[in-house]
């Protein structure tokens, strides 16, 4: 399989020298994850202020805090970029890990029209790849291909829901995509996540998958949005398209929740009229020589992200230690890979590149769920390894 090449230029935003960037590296001389932010070029330790993400993102202004904190340089950026890929690398030496710590991975869905439509297609297609072109066709010429500016639970959105009931197309994905209530749900557990250069996972079982590019906010326990970063929400089309109650089996995988590179911090710099402004783009190289290239502005979306995030946490959902949202994918890859009106499915050793200009590049090879990385570190672990540390 190729191997992952990570570079400071390739991972930072444009604007990296002014940016707040929150991280999260594995020390070996300390056996356990440290805070990190970037000064100079140089990977700065900040554990022994804010011991875990979470606790930064707590403060009453957490870019303002990571820039004040003290802290201990520990390596080049690009020393930590180089050893990050698990082929290779030094287990003596530190590497880049997920920025998300004890935050409880969340997700939106189908909240870009594109994705809806794609969700439908899977629905009626009970997912079989074969069919999905013939039903792309036939859902669009009832509903069209541009639904962005149609707004959820609006009396335009319900007036579509009884024509569509009525000819015997309605959906639950369409429920979730023009309905009040958006549908948000669980990707994975904190402390799962993996980050830019690691290996993302596939189940095994599943022929017909796809990357989701996507923002994710990161929200602090009291609903505060304090920032953002970039994800692969691994999606296996065909699991979901069977049953949506096979939510859980396509979704929540070994190494399937890909998040990173860092965290930006909200400041007078970046803010969530920045984040509701990115334009994301995706790229996938195979082994076999194929390519597929798109991009999206999250400006598309239908719900805006401060009413995703409303809708996930407050008086009837609570997260104390804060959480992580993807905001929902912005388009489905459809392009024919190996068969015409076969339609885009995943290869292992695919290497996957999500990237915005404010948040850097996510990059991740595509691998079997089995032979990525097993996940062993967990949050008792995390509170022994500070515990030991005496930072706790």
């Amino acid at each position: 399989m190729p191997r992952l090449s990570l570079t400071p230029e390739r991972t930072l935003p444009q604007d990296a020298p002014a940016a707040a960037l929150l991280g999260r590296i594995w020390r070996p001389d300390v056996a356990g994850p440290a805070i990190v932010t970037l000064r100079d070029g140089m990977v700065v330790d900040i554990t022994r202020a804010f011991p875990t993400s979470r606790d930064l993102c707590e403060a009453p202004g957490p870019a303002a805090a990571l820039r004040a904190a003290p802290g201990e340089p520990v390596a080049t950026l690009a020393d930590i970029l180089a050893n990050t890929p698990v082929d290779g690398r030094d287990p003596a030496r530190p590497w880049l890990l997920s920025p998300l710590n004890l935050q409880v991975v969340k997700a939106a869905g189908v909240t870009f029209a594109v994705s809806m439509l794609e969700r439908v297609i899977e629905e009626k297609a009970r997912g079989n790849p074969a069919a999905a072109a013939t039903i792309r066709g036939e859902i669009g010429k009832l509903i069209g291909d541009d639904l962005s500016k149609l707004k959820p639970g609006s009396p335009e959105a319900m007036h579509l829901k009884e024509v569509l009931i009525r000819q015997g197309a309605w959906s639950q994905y369409l429920e979730v995509g023009i309905g009040p209530d958006a549908e948000i749900f669980t990707k994975a557990p904190p402390m799962s996540s993996v980050g830019t250069g690691f290996d993302a996972g596939l189940h095994p079982s599943s022929t017909w998958n796809n990357p989701e590019p996507e923002i994710v906010l990161v929200v602090a326990s009291d609903g505060r949005i304090v920032g953002a970063t970039l994800g692969n929400d691994v999606n296996l089309r065909d699991v979901e398209g069977r049953s949506a109650l096979l939510l859980g089996k396509a979704k929540d995988n070994n190494a399937a929740a890909a998040v990173g590179p860092f965290i930006r911090l909200f400041d007078a710099g970046f803010t969530l009229d920045h984040v509701r402004n990115t334009t994301v783009t995706l790229t996938v190289e195979g082994e076999d020589g194929f390519t597929l290239e798109g991009s999206s502005s999250i400006a598309k979306i239908s719900r805006d992200p401060a009413d995703l995030a409303a809708q996930m946490i407050g008086p009837h959902h609570q997260y104390p230690d804060g959480a992580a949202l993807y905001l929902g994918t912005m388009f489905a890859p459809i392009k024919d890979r190996d068969t015409a009106g076969g339609g885009f499915t995943h290869k292992y050793g695919d290497i996957v590149t999500i990237a915005a200009p404010e948040l850097g590049a996510l990059v991740n090879r595509m691998k079997r769920t089995d032979h990525c990385e097993p996940w062993t570190f967990g949050t008792s672990h995390l509170m022994r390894s500070l515990a030991k540390r005496g930072l706790l």
